[in-house]
C-alpha cells in the first residue's frame, strides 16, 4: 500500500510526517514528495497545508502538472485522498484570504476569514476545541462524539452542499471542521497534532 504525502514547500509539514510514520509502522509504504510519478502510482494520497489559501495554491501551480495529477488521483480514479488545515480548504472553488483565489473546485464552496464579532473572539482561533460529529465518517471510526482536536486556523470553509459535513467545532459560530465526500476526506484541525485521537483518525484514514 503506497501512500504519499504532498510536499509542495507549504510550510514546516515535519510532524504530519511524523506522525503518519509512527502510525504506518512499516505496514505502508510512506513517500513525501511532488514527484507526479510517485503520486499517480500511489493509493492513498495526504495534501496537507500551512500557510494562507493563496500562498498554498500558488505553491501547488508552481509545481507542472501537480494539480492535473492531483485531480486525476482524486477525481477521476477515486483514490482516498485526506486534506489537512489549508490542505481541506483548497477543495474549495474559491478563497479570500490575501485576495480571491482559485482552489481545486473539489467540493462546490467557498472559503471565508471567521466572523471575529468585533474581536470578541481571537483570530488565528489557536488551540483545542471539541468537535461534535455531524454523520457517520469512515475516519472518526472509534472517535468520541465532543473529542478534542488541536486548531490554528483564521479561514473556514463553507460549503454550498452541508450533506459533506462530517464535524463542526463551536468557536464564534458552528465553524466546519471535517468534510467526507466519497473518497475525498479533510480536516481543519491538525490530526498530526491532536495526541490519541489525532492518530486514530491517521490510523482510519491509513486502513480505509
Amino acid at each position: 500500500m503506497n501512500v504519499t504525502i504532498v510536499d509542495y514547500q507549504s510550510g514546516n509539514i515535519s510532524s504530519v510526517i511524523n506522525s503518519f510514520t509512527e502510525v504506518a509502522k512499516g505496514n505502508f509504504n510512506l513517500e513525501v514528495t511532488s514527484d507526479i510519478k510517485k503520486i499517480k502510482t500511489s493509493d492513498k494520497i495526504v495534501l496537507p497545508g500551512q500557510g494562507s489559501f493563496k500562498s498554498c495554491v500558488d505553491s501547488l501551480n508552481s509545481i507542472n502538472g501537480l494539480i492535473d495529477t492531483l485531480k486525476e488521483s482524486a477525481m477521476t480514479n477515486k483514490k482516498p485522498l485526506l486534506g489537512i488545515c489549508v490542505g481541506l480548504q483548497m477543495f474549495a472553488d474559491i478563497g479570500y484570504e490575501e485576495e480571491e483565489t482559485k482552489g481545486l473546485g473539489w467540493i462546490p464552496g467557498k472559503v471565508f476569514k471567521i466572523d471575529n464579532q468585533n474581536g470578541k473572539f481571537k483570530l488565528p482561533h489557536i488551540g483545542w476545541n471539541e468537535i461534535e460529529l455531524q454523520k457517520q465518517s469512515k475516519i472518526f471510526k472509534d472517535i468520541k462524539n465532543k473529542s478534542h482536536m488541536y486548531f490554528v486556523h483564521s479561514y473556514e470553509f463553507i460549503p454550498k452542499d452541508k450533506s459533506v459535513i462530517s464535524a463542526t467545532t463551536d468557536y464564534s459560530s458552528k465553524i466546519v471542521c471535517a468534510v467526507e465526500k466519497d473518497n475525498l476526506f479533510g480536516t481543519q484541525f491538525h490530526p498530526e497534532k491532536s495526541d490519541k485521537n489525532g492518530l486514530k483518525i491517521i490510523d482510519n484514514f491509513l486502513r480505509l
